[in-house]
């Protein structure tokens, strides 16, 4: 018998059986009328999940490419650009914005930290930047920052926001226009359940004008020539046409379900995760509150590789999670529950924890693990 195959990431993520099917009809000509009745079905869902009336662009390509959209969209060579780092994403947009010969204001934290939002109106005000970039959730750490605050803190400024929600959007509280937020980019196999390959970025009245001013070049990110595509249904190059077709029917599961009851089941697998974690002795590297409800990081003992414990969890039981970043790459991994998980998958994950963690010389309380997380999620939901 093959065996059965569990992924746990923060991403991509499990893609439940209806987006597979979907995936799998025939494939349409992304001119035909057809497809134009797909897509404007599945950019109306997009901007209910975004929680926006602005434009929601799609490109076919991961969360990259769309966040390089934006530096490309809204900065000019030599522009200074505040850019927040508190892991190993805000580190990437950095390094982004420098690649296009921006003159990058770094504001880093120790990974792990939690942005503050006087320090961003403090960077911006010495800096005079006008565009700011920055990390909703940071999956190298599990930290979920406080990006109402941040995104206050810009508006205050007069600066365009730019929001890293790949990991975030769907499984964490994002009110686009309510919050005054810009710019929010995110890509379609974390919690929107598809497969990779799709990225959007939502954007606002104000981003747009400043598109208009800015001078990097731009060709296949160019927003203009996007948007005036879209409304006609359709994009300026050849779009992956069956992520399109899955991405409605996700969606379609999404908002059945509704984002306040997607939101509340994240907090309750991240507090069944967390106490599992601490039921078998181990601990945490990401925060211990609601917030980290997008994954959760643990901590070998120590003496014990994470990486070794992460291929024997794949090779002795099918189940895949994620390794660390950086200089703890030895000691972290990380479990994620976002989008098409159920309290099931996180016991599965855990108990094989035990296990393995048993077998190369540990010592856990067996089955204090699934118990405990079993017990927070009765408790959560």
């Amino acid at each position: 018998m093959s065996q059965k195959r569990y992924l746990l990431t923060p991403g991509p993520t499990p893609v439940p059986p209806e987006v597979l099917a979907a995936m799998a009809e025939p494939v349409i000509h992304h001119r035909s009328p057809d497809f134009k009745d797909v897509f404007n079905g599945a950019v109306e869902r997009l901007q209910q999940v975004f929680r926006t009336r602005n434009d929601v662009l799609v490109f076919t390509s991961s969360g990259t490419g769309a966040f390089e959209s934006s530096v490309v969209n809204l900065l000019s060579p030599g522009e200074p650009v505040v850019v927040v780092s508190h892991g190993e994403f805000g580190t990437r947009w950095q390094k982004l914005a420098a690649a296009f010969g921006c003159e990058v204001v770094a504001l880093d934290y120790a990974w792990g930290a939690q942005p503050r939002a006087e320090d961003v109106a403090r960077v911006l005000s010495e800096s005079g930047a006008r565009v700011a970039l920055l990390v909703h959730s940071e999956t190298s750490t599990g930290v979920v920052s406080d990006i109402r605050s941040l995104v206050e803190a810009c508006n205050d400024a007069g600066v365009i926001s730019v929001v890293d929600a790949i990991s975030s959007l769907g499984a964490v509280p994002l009110e686009t226009d309510d919050w005054g937020v810009d710019v929010v980019v995110t890509g379609s196999q974390k919690a929107l359940m598809t497969p990779p390959g799709l990225a959007f970025a939502s954007i606002s009245e104000r981003a747009w004008a400043r598109s208009q001013e800015a001078t990097l070049p731009r060709f296949y990110w160019d927003w203009a020539n996007a948007r005036k595509n879209q409304a006609k249904g359709s994009t300026p190059f050849t779009p992956a046409t069956s992520l399109v077709v899955a991405l409605n029917a996700a969606l379609e599961l999404i908002l059945a379900e509704g984002l306040e009851s997607a939101h509340a089941r994240h907090v309750a697998l991240g507090r069944a995760c967390r106490a599992g974690a601490k039921a078998m002795g181990l601990e945490l590297y990401s925060p211990d509150n609601d917030g980290a409800a997008v994954l959760t990081g643990i901590l070998t003992p120590e003496g014990i590789d994470a990486v070794a414990l992460r291929l024997a969890l794949r090779d002795r039981y099918g189940i895949t999670i994620a390794g660390g970043h950086g200089d703890i790459a030895g000691r972290l991994f990380r479990i994620g529950h976002i989008g098409y998980v159920d309290i099931f998958d996180i016991t599965t994950a855990l108990g094989a924890v035990e296990l393995q963690l048993v077998e190369m010389g540990t010592t856990v309380q067996r089955g204090a693990g699934g118990a405990a997380a079993l017990a927070a999620y009765a408790a959560a939901v």
